[in-house]
């Protein structure tokens, strides 16, 4: 499901669940986020997640979304059409979603991925959608972060000057 082109990875749900939901030939692999600032954590966690399986989407959540995450005020920094496009233009990442609930049980209920992927900050029986993956035959699977790389420090570190 390669494509060189980022706009031809950033579907919308119908046409998401129609090429890559079940039945499949394929191993899918889902993670979701904001990715307001894409760094080196973000690409190293993506890349381990696409090595779980035959192709990765990419949950994003929208402008509305992460403004109710609670991370600020003038979170996020990038618009969601941004943030989408730059994670569609990685190598690693087959397809880009955008989700405008609060967090992306919906989506991954309807999806059903084969391994649905969250960073190592979270909890097991935390991750949204756990519950229908694996009563459909998938594993959930935390991947820990890279030491040293999170969004909010590298934005405090920008407004500092450093």
């Amino acid at each position: 499901m390669s494509c060189r082109n980022p706009h031809g990875k950033v579907l919308t749900r119908p046409v998401l669940l129609e090429r890559l939901g079940r039945p499949r030939d394929l191993t899918l692999v889902f993670t979701n986020g904001v990715f307001d600032l894409l760094h080196r954590g973000h690409v190293a966690y993506l890349d381990a997640a696409r090595g779980l399986g035959d192709a990765l989407v990419v949950g994003v959540n929208t402008d509305a979304s992460a403004r109710r995450l609670g991370k600020g005020a003038d979170r996020p920094l990038n618009a969601e059409m941004d943030r989408a496009l730059v994670l569609a233009a990685l190598e690693c990442v087959d397809a880009v979603c955008l989700f405008d609930e609060d967090t992306p049980q919906s989506l991954v209920s309807e999806l059903l991925p084969d391994v649905l992927v969250k960073g190592g900050d979270y909890a097991l029986w935390d991750v949204a959608g756990r519950e229908e993956v694996e009563a459909a035959g998938g594993r959930v699977t935390l991947i820990p972060f890279l030491e040293g790389y999170s969004t909010t420090d590298l934005i405090q570190r920008i407004r500092k000057g450093r």
